[in-house]
């Protein structure tokens, strides 16, 4: 949509074809991925709404909103992130704008933790609102559940998976290998211990006390080692990158038709 003029932009915009609204962050990966985990979705956006427009549904892919969710990556040095309350209004008004003029058919193609809550507030309001669906499509949650079958099994994908590893680091392998330092890639390391209570990190915003989950609200530089979460980055590659690269997008591109046939333009 950003690159069309405004002379195609009142013909094609129309008839209300259906517009994917890409998310990311502006983040650490890890030392040897671009900050810009942004360029990802708008990629895999873009894939998918090819394919969707040669499959019969016309689709477009709203300019890229790189900057997400405030959440667990406030420590890194030049990461920028959007308040929850702030990044909602965004997404809020960017809907409206759309709806302002007949643009009803909106996909939110997500690629950050840290927008889903904005993402479901949004939605939940207007659909309340309006009885407008305002679907989203997280493709690292999506890409998660994708690894076993890829791999080959549970423990090849638990091996690999995490921040600062796949999904991530194989799709930009293959989407983008001239911005993926390997020279920078480090070796996989336990989760750090929290150094207050002396828990075992878990994850992002838990650790274990005896087998039992905790909250905690350590950011993530006391939780990762260089940003890396449980997953080897190592063991990441094109091959695999470009085989969730498909999936996805097949799998983009197969809601969109669908959500097409349910909504009429």
């Amino acid at each position: 949509m950003g690159t069309i003029t405004g002379g195609e932009a009142r013909q094609i915009l129309e008839a209300n074809p259906v517009i994917l609204l890409p998310m990311g962050s502006h983040e650490d990966q890890g030392p040897h991925a671009p900050m810009g985990d942004y360029l990802l979705a708008e990629k895999i956006a873009e894939l998918a709404a090819i394919r969707a427009t040669k499959a019969g549904t016309r689709t477009l892919v709203a300019p890229v909103l790189p900057f997400g969710g405030a959440d667990w990556f406030g420590a890194m040095t030049g990461g920028i992130a959007i308040s929850q309350a702030t990044l909602t209004q965004v997404i809020a008004e960017m809907v409206e704008s759309l709806h302002r003029n007949g643009l009803t058919r909106i996909i939110v193609i997500n690629g950050h933790g840290g927008n889903v809550g904005p993402i479901a507030e949004v939605a939940r309001e207007l659909y309340l609102r309006e009885q407008i669906v305002l679907p989203s499509l997280y493709l690292w949650r999506i890409g998660y559940g994708l690894l076993p079958g890829i791999l080959g099994g549970a423990d090849k994908a638990a091996a690999v998976a995490g921040h600062g590893s796949d999904p991530l680091t194989s799709i930009g392998l293959h989407l983008f290998p001239e911005l993926i330092r390997k020279d920078l890639i480090p070796e996989g390391k336990p989760l750090k211990k929290d150094p207050v209570l002396d828990l075992q990190f878990t994850g992002l915003g838990t650790a274990s006390f005896e087998g039992h989950e905790v909250a905690m609200p350590n950011e993530y530089d006391e939780v990762y080692n260089l940003g890396v979460a449980k997953g080897d980055p190592r063991l990441c590659s094109a091959e695999t990158g470009a085989a969730l690269t498909e999936k996805l997008t097949d799998i983009c591109a197969r809601f969109i038709a669908h959500f097409a046939s349910k909504v009429s333009a």
